[in-house]
């Protein structure tokens, strides 16, 4: 029983973050969306980026977009966090990125999805999407950046 006990706390402890940052932006998931506002057909990952993919190749589809955010964060004041994604796209100024930001609460343990859409008009407008960048802000302090390729 003993040995037992021992090798539970030993695996809990070892999936325990030492030392992490403050904050983190994990993952970033752009989701073109269709006009039923759909980015899949099913919950399967392969029927989703099958779906992806034709919606890509159908611009005429193609009625709004979605980025899907997970991040972390410990409860730092107890104050909001601000979770900003700047976009740069083929039919604006690349020196001024289309912003979308989002109040969000830090929680101490766990991971948070958060979604920001661009909405139809504004993305019609936009054009296609060359690169982001999302960041992780506490008042005016960027806790945490993640960013495309090209950006």
């Amino acid at each position: 029983m003993l040995k037992t006990l021992t090798l539970v706390c030993i695996s809990f402890l070892s999936c325990v973050e030492v030392g992490s940052a403050e904050a983190k932006i994990i993952k970033v998931l752009p989701h073109l969306l269709d006009s039923e506002g759909r980015h899949s057909l099913s919950p399967s990952l392969f029927e989703r980026d099958a779906y992806q993919a034709f919606l890509r190749e159908n611009p005429s589809m193609q009625a709004a977009m979605r980025f899907d955010i997970h991040w972390k964060a410990k409860s730092l004041q107890g104050s909001p966090l601000l979770l900003r994604i700047e976009l740069r796209t083929s039919g604006s100024d690349p020196r001024k990125p289309t912003v979308l930001e989002a109040s969000v609460e830090p929680s101490r343990w766990f991971a948070n999805w958060t979604t920001l859409r661009l909405e139809h008009e504004a993305f019609q407008k936009l054009g296609k999407i060359v690169a982001w960048r999302a960041t992780l802000w506490e008042g005016s302090r960027q806790l945490e950046e993640l960013k495309s390729f090209l950006w």
